[in-house]
């Protein structure tokens, strides 16, 4: 039985510097009641597809982002919706924050004609205006992201860059490095962010790569700046992130980052995850970033324990109406499988 490293291992790894007391007085009560509240939302919009799969309702693949919230509501908080993003198969979060429904997305796993995609996608293809995507190919996404930052550069748009989320089962693939290698040499605005979850699949990480500290080690060899997030820190990633984008708007260089982070379930919903032992994985989940968002909050008088049990309660109740949505909606009309195959003219 294998167990990857302890990602929060200060003398392991140096996270981006960040003082959690100016972020809480910088952001305010509100925000931070609004971010812990699409934290909670991903969670149990996770939870209640995940059983909605296991009752048969959802077909094909399903990969949950719990235990990762923290990452991708930090980025877009700090980033703002109007940037360009992309990212892997694991993309329903990513798809909310950047204003796709709880109701289309639910729809879309069930495969209904309401659904983001009109049930053309699935769990692996969920759509935004601002979102190109979530991909099924493993490091596919990456390539098209450079497109996009190439975009903005030959355009010459003002205040804007892509952001593409890889994960750490991704490092190794050709496009990976072909498109790093592209975004220095022509100098494209584009964040490179490596979610390492500690597990390709049911490899772990040490096993696939013959390097750690993913950002410190690549970003080098590609003439970029490389910066290290917990992950598992709703603080240490906002502050991270806001720190890249403004560096990348100065520089039109393009940036990698490796957010340290773990997953709480198999890589995907066929995936047991009989590949790390139950303490492994108990350990980790002691480091839940709600929770752990939570207790700071509770700490700093912001947040108590009934109003988080309220805003969990109205959290789940949203999601069920999205489940209940979703059971009412039609199916597609097979007439209509190859309208919108093209764009127009």
């Amino acid at each position: 039985m294998i167990t990857p490293r302890f990602i929060v291992e200060k003398n392991q790894y140096n996270f981006f510097p960040s003082n959690q007391e100016e972020l809480i007085a910088q952001l305010g009560k509100d925000l931070l009641l609004k971010l812990i509240t699409q934290m909670l939302s991903i969670r149990n919009f996770e939870i209640r597809a995940e059983s909605a799969y296991q009752q048969g309702k959802i077909g094909g693949f399903f990969h949950s982002y719990m235990g990762q919230e923290a990452i991708q509501v930090a980025a877009v908080e700090a980033l703002g919706q109007e940037n360009w993003y992309i990212t892997s198969y694991r993309c329903h979060a990513l798809a909310l924050l950047l204003g796709a429904t709880q109701e289309e997305v639910m729809a879309e796993l069930y495969g209904k004609a309401t659904g983001n995609a009109r049930g053309r996608g699935g769990s692996m293809h969920l759509y935004a205006k601002r979102l190109l995507g979530g991909f099924g190919i493993v490091a596919g996404q990456v390539p098209i992201a450079v497109g996009a930052a190439f975009q903005i550069k030959y355009k010459d748009i003002k205040n804007e860059v892509a952001i593409c989320f890889l994960g750490d089962g991704a490092v190794a693939q050709g496009a990976v490095h072909e498109s790093l290698n592209l975004a220095s040499l022509w100098n494209l605005p584009c964040i490179f962010v490596i979610e390492n979850n500690q597990w390709g699949m049911g490899t772990a990480v040490q096993r696939a790569l013959c390097f750690n500290k993913l950002a410190e080690n690549i970003a080098p060899t590609y003439n970029m700046k490389g910066y290290t997030f917990d992950g598992m820190d709703f603080f240490n990633c906002y502050a991270g992130f806001s720190h890249v984008y403004q560096e990348v708007l100065k520089t039109n260089r393009p940036v990698i980052i490796e957010v340290l982070t773990e997953r709480f379930r198999g890589h995907s919903i066929s995936d047991p995850g009989l590949y790390r032992t139950k303490e492994a994985l108990q350990k980790s989940m002691q480091k839940d970033p709600i929770l752990r968002m939570q207790h700071i909050l509770e700490e700093h008088h912001i947040l108590d324990a009934e109003t988080y049990k309220k805003i969990d309660k109205e959290c789940r109740e949203k999601t069920l109406a999205a489940m209940k949505y979703a059971d009412e909606s039609p199916w597609p009309n097979p007439l209509t499988i190859e309208e919108d195959v093209f764009a127009p003219n």
